[in-house]
């Protein structure tokens, strides 16, 4: 590439503004966290001013669990819209026009104490879930498209950065001298309209995505100068010279429904890569951490347990950094990889922790680094790589669609652990994790034996990897053995 390994003004902004919303899906993900008990004693007060009775401890947790999980179904319903509005309104103007409802879920939570009604906290809940879903869809693309082929893992991994970001924040904000209290929880839930006015003010600044200009709305000239101000440089042939290619393919590929990625031999191989790579991702056991690491941490033994929770999400954040800067260098491929075999590792060390909890003392702290290995391996790995590489392994025509596949995939599993996890861990107690950890080995397998490498490469050499012949081949290639790959191994 000859325009534009570099980080221009235009192009920081605008994954800057996007990013918002990924910082927007982290603080909604850790948020619930920590103020558990004063928001359960709210759902308490409300119920007995309603009935005159207190409520069952049976109900109560399965209030908790539907609050903390309905974020996760309208993440479901979120991902599968995303293709509804980017080729209709672009990838800026969905990301802009998503903060709608970032102001409603806000309003509801923020209100719901004032009007005695927890029905409004959990609604706000699916609402801002709807919100994040379509934003895991948004975002990642959008930040694909931007990015030159130099700069697209290391800016990828921004997503993510957010969204540990997101989580920390919501863990210090959950702190009870912060606005963990029983008097301020409603403006920590309500907090949300801050990033969404930032990025409704930062957006409209940024430019709309040069391959949707080009190949959507067939809007050369337009392209050419969004391209032109995001490269800082006057010479985009070759990043036109790309998209074109990738706009040709398309007239051949038409729009990609998401019962076609399945159907078709070119995009089974893919679309299975980017569904069980999001699996691995929440499958991991990453959210039972995150959703329950204060109760983990408490359970534990650990004195000051939200503390220890916010040290994990110093560990997340500082690990997305290392993943950042080594992505181009490492490749997507060897990272994962490291990142799941360290996780299985880390799995076993807090099995063995917890189930000599009662004989040893000390075991406490092997759970703490346990705890603190497996965020850090997560986020070299599982973390930011399922997101971008759903971008990296299709080109333009069936993209929105398979983001849409893999972020259902990704709520779905989601949702899984945030229900299940309570009830597996009072069933198998310390043993909990050897489930993450015979998963995360199958993971493993996966990805070793059927994900390629993408580093370096454009998204055209990339899909035409799989046109010639599957993973199989598409693995460890450099650009220059794809082209010789021959039409003997067509699929």
């Amino acid at each position: 590439m000859e325009s534009g390994g570099k980080m221009t003004a235009q192009l920081m902004l605008a994954v800057g503004g996007a990013v918002l919303g990924s910082l927007q899906f982290g603080y909604n993900t850790g948020v619930i966290n920590a103020p558990q008990e004063v928001i359960e004693s709210f759902y308490n007060r409300t119920w007995n001013d309603r009935y005159g009775e207190y409520i069952t401890r049976s109900t109560l947790t399965t209030l908790w669990s539907l609050s903390v999980s309905i974020f996760s179904i309208g993440g479901m319903v979120g991902a599968f819209s995303v293709g509804l509005f980017v080729n209709r309104f672009g990838r800026r103007n969905s990301m802009l026009m998503s903060n709608s409802l970032a102001f409603i879920a806000s309003a509801l939570m923020g209100f719901s104490k004032m009007a005695s009604s927890f029905e409004m906290l959990i609604l706000g809940r699916f609402v801002i879930g709807v919100y994040s879903g379509l934003t895991t869809g948004f975002v990642p693309m959008y930040v694909g498209e931007v990015s030159p082929t130099a700069l697209r893992g290391a800016l990828g991994t921004l997503h993510q950065l957010a969204v540990v970001v997101g989580i920390l924040i919501a863990q210090i904000f959950g702190m009870e001298q912060i606005m963990g209290s029983d008097s301020l929880w409603p403006l920590l839930l309500g907090f949300i309209f801050v990033p969404a006015l930032m990025q409704c003010i930062m957006l409209p600044f940024a430019p709309e995505s040069p391959r949707f200009l080009l190949i959507n709305r067939n809007e050369e000239n337009k392209a050419k100068s969004v391209l032109k101000k995001l490269r800082g440089t006057t010479d985009v042939s070759s990043d036109l010279q790309e998209m074109k290619e990738e706009s040709r393919q398309m007239m051949r590929e038409k729009k990609v429904t998401i019962l076609e990625l399945f159907r078709s031999p070119m995009y089974r191989q893919p679309i299975l890569i980017a569904i069980v790579l999001q699996l691995s991702q929440q499958l991991s056991g990453i959210n039972a951490v995150f959703y329950y690491s204060t109760k983990i941490f408490s359970k534990a033994g650990v004195p000051e347990p939200v503390y220890a929770t916010i040290g994990a999400g110093v560990v997340n954040t500082a690990f997305t950094v290392v993943s950042l800067f080594v992505v181009e260098r490492a490749g997507r491929r060897t990272l994962h990889l490291i990142g799941l075999a360290g996780m299985a590792g880390c799995a076993v060390l807090m099995t063995i922790a917890l189930a000599l909890l009662d004989q040893l003392s000390w075991m406490s702290y092997i759970s703490i680094i346990a705890i603190f290995g497996f965020v850090a391996f997560f986020e070299i790995g599982p973390g930011p790589i399922p997101w971008f590489i759903v971008a990296e392994l299709f080109s333009q025509g069936p993209r929105p669609s398979a983001f849409a596949v893999a972020g259902l995939a990704n709520w779905t599993s989601n949702f899984i652990v945030g229900m299940g996890f309570q009830y597996l861990e009072e069933l198998c107690k310390a043993y909990v994790f050897i489930i993450f950890m015979v998963l995360l080995i199958l993971f493993f397998i996966f990805t070793y034996f059927k994900v390629p490498e993408t580093k370096g490469r454009t998204f055209d050499e990339i899909a035409s990897g799989f046109r010639q012949g599957g993973a199989g081949q598409a693995d460890n290639k450099t650009p220059d053995e794809f082209h010789s790959l021959g039409a003997d191994s067509q699929v």
